[in-house]
């Protein structure tokens, strides 16, 4: 971790925090200074990176919830306000792969579910969040994306198609805000060490690809830059 204070005073909310890119923003942002809000399902998995934050000399709060849960999300919302007033930064990470299969073989209840976390809940959450972004002196919307969200593959129809829904979506509000002191980055981080790309990608070596501390820090330098709003960034390998 690093020790400069740069995102000091910062709040951010950033979901799919219990480990992979998520966990590792998490801990780029408090290691920057920022207080992290850590959303995902699993408590103890929270519980984890929150431990690693504090140990770091960092600040944040766990918020276990279900993301497709729309009432969760009001309701986490309703509580950054009362107590922060404010919302710095919001990182729509967490997402669902889904199965990998050619399209006319796509099961339409797991499609559905793909859906739901990939696309609406990201909407549910610039929703709830909005009205705390507006009262940030300059806030960051960042949402993860894939190259097949742009690039479509074969098998990769599900998945492929919630990430173009989210670039598309995502885009939107950058141009909504285009006169706003809200930026919105689309980032796709590439090839990185998750457990999601290691269930699309089972005979790959992990070590073949960059861990997931790189897209952490990166987000943290694209937050700090004077980065344009609705630009679609792909990481270096």
């Amino acid at each position: 971790m690093t020790d400069s204070n740069t995102l000091s005073g910062k709040l951010a909310v950033v979901t799919g925090a219990s480990r992979g890119i998520g966990a590792a923003t998490a801990e780029a942002l408090a290691a920057a200074g920022a207080h992290v809000i850590l959303v995902a399902r699993s408590t103890a998995a929270l519980e984890q990176v929150e431990e690693r934050i504090h140990e770091a000399g960092g600040s944040a709060t766990i918020a276990p919830l279900d993301l497709t849960d729309g009432t969760s999300v009001s309701k986490l919302a309703a509580a950054v306000a009362e107590r922060w007033g404010k919302l710095d930064i919001l990182i729509l990470n967490a997402a669902m792969l889904g199965s990998l299969t050619p399209v006319q073989d796509i099961d339409p209840k797991e499609y559905a579910r793909v859906l739901t976390l990939n696309v609406g809940a990201n909407q549910a959450l610039i929703a709830a969040f909005d009205p705390l972004l507006r009262k940030s002196e300059g806030a960051d919307v960042v949402g993860l994306t894939s190259t097949v969200g742009h690039e479509a593959r074969a098998f990769w129809g599900a998945y492929g198609s919630s990430k173009a829904a989210l670039e598309n979506m995502l885009g939107a509000y950058a141009d909504e805000n285009a006169n706003r002191t809200i930026r919105v980055h689309i980032l796709n981080p590439g090839a990185t060490r998750t457990r999601m790309r290691q269930l699309a990608y089972p005979g790959e070596e992990p070590e073949t690809v960059k861990p997931p501390e790189a897209v952490g820090k990166a987000i943290v330098e694209r937050l700090l830059a004077e980065a344009p709003t609705g630009e679609l960034v792909k990481l270096d390998a």
